[in-house]
């Protein structure tokens, strides 16, 4: 804040004033916000149209966060100097802070009106763009702002930002490529990671994210360098980049995720447990640590009872939830099945049935209960469930299969046969289990990820 006198120094009490204001200045430069704001204030009613004197007690309050009071001070140095920028951004900033968007944006736009070809009014007006999830309007102002100042390194790389979420590969390389430099390169190949791997170059995505850990081995470069690996199946060093970066950061569930999904694709199945169950121990609310988990443990059972108990707590965390029941009562029948002991299938027929009553859509459990019946020999009831199924999902050789045999007890030779067509059709249904496993880890890894923030 320049020094500016508010009044002419006619008299005494205008020195006074002006020594008074000047100490104010004094103290809002050193960070004192309420020993300037309590050395304004009675320059008020003295002084009632002072432009300086608004502004400056609006930016004591805007960082004392009274933000009613700031946004009346500024908005009266708005109408003391109607054509002042920088007033109208501090303005908008402090509209912007007490979340009314509408009437900060247009401050922002009329800032820039006033100064077309200033930095900080392209920049900010591209910013206000970007808060407000309108990101194809922010990309104009930012490069404007490029190239008045080129060299500015938070503007380029909104810019980058910005052009990538719109589609514009090519310009958002652009951006990037004059911001590269020593001290500043770890998000920028992570960005140019991400736009490889878009336009399908994926030796020169998984070189970006390496040469962006290695840079800064963040959770988020780490993470997306493990996540580009795992989704090309270089499994091997998909693993040792995960098993590094849970070392690096033991608390973090979505690493722990990563690793359990690299160890299950090695086929280290009974390692992989392990992982997704320190998962799902520092997140027991995220439904993705399930999934996997559910699936590593139907290849390796060994730590059933562990297994089970965060099953179960998972149905008791969200007893509304469908799948969570569904994977609990999963986790018990198979469990149980491994005891010498029958199974408490009494008990798994509550859960499926409890379901499908939360999820009347999930064929999976449609499929399991009707496995339950068929294998208590009530094909009536198994068949019911295995058409809903494939009512819900016609791609499902199991179900095919289960379903043709049932006919087979019921003595329905022509239903049997033609279901047994079906199967034979859908066994090489094996590749497509394998395209969508590989579809659901991308769909991990890309919810999991935190892409680099645009506002700083």
């Amino acid at each position: 804040m320049a020094s500016v006198c508010p009044l002419d120094a006619a008299d005494r009490q205008a020195q006074n004033l002006n020594r008074q204001f000047q100490r104010a200045v004094a103290e809002y430069n050193a960070g004192h916000f309420q020993s300037a704001a309590s050395l304004l204030e009675p320059l008020l009613p003295k002084v009632r149209n002072s432009f300086e004197v608004h502004e400056l007690l609006g930016m004591c309050y805007a960082g004392l966060s009274r933000d009613q009071q700031a946004i009346e001070q500024l908005q009266a140095a708005v109408e003391a100097r109607p054509g002042s920028a920088a007033a109208r951004t501090n303005l908008a900033a402090s509209l912007s802070h007490a979340g009314d968007w509408e009437l900060a944006g247009d401050q922002f736009r009329k800032a820039w009106q006033l100064e077309p070809n200033n930095y900080t009014a392209n920049h900010n007006l591209g910013e206000f763009y970007i808060r407000t999830g309108q990101i194809a309007e922010a990309c104009p102002f930012l490069a404007r702002a490029r190239r008045i100042h080129p060299d500015a390194y938070d503007n380029g790389y909104d810019l980058a930002m910005a052009e990538f979420m719109t589609g514009d590969l090519a310009g958002a390389r652009q951006a990037i490529e004059p911001l590269l430099s020593p001290d500043k390169t770890g998000e920028l190949h992570n960005l140019l990671g991400q736009i490889d791997e878009k336009q399908g170059k994926f030796l020169d995505a998984a070189h970006d994210y390496e040469t962006a850990a290695q840079i800064d081995p963040s959770d988020d470069n780490l993470f997306a360098w493990g996540g580009e690996l795992l989704i090309h199946r270089t499994y091997e060093p998909a693993v040792k980049v995960f098993e590094f970066a849970t070392k690096r950061y033991p608390n973090s569930p979505r690493l722990q995720i990563g690793l359990g999904m690299a160890l299950y694709a090695r086929g280290l199945y009974q390692q992989a447990v392990s992982a997704l169950l320190k998962a799902v121990d520092l997140k027991p609310d995220d439904p993705r640590c399930y999934q996997f988990l559910a699936r590593a443990y139907d290849r390796s059972p060994q730590q059933a009872d562990e297994v089970i108990e965060r099953f179960r707590r998972y149905a008791a965390l969200k007893p509304e939830n469908g799948p969570a029941q569904y994977y609990y009562a999963m986790s018990l029948w198979k469990g149980e099945r491994l005891k010498e002991s029958d199974p408490n299938l009494q008990k798994v027929e509550s859960l499926l049935k409890k379901t499908i009553a939360l999820d009347p859509d999930l064929a999976e459990a449609h499929l399991q209960l009707g496995n339950l019946y068929g294998n208590l020999h009530d094909y009536r009831d198994s068949v019911s469930e295995y058409e809903r199924t494939l009512e819900l999902n016609p791609i499902q050789p199991d179900a095919h299969y289960r379903l043709a045999t049932d006919y087979v007890h019921l003595r329905e030779k022509q239903k049997a046969d033609q279901q047994f067509a079906i199967y034979q059709k859908q066994r090489a249904a094996h590749m497509a289990d394998n395209d969508r496993e590989r579809a659901e880890v991308k769909q991990f890894l890309y919810s999991a990820t935190n892409s680099p923030t645009l506002q700083r």
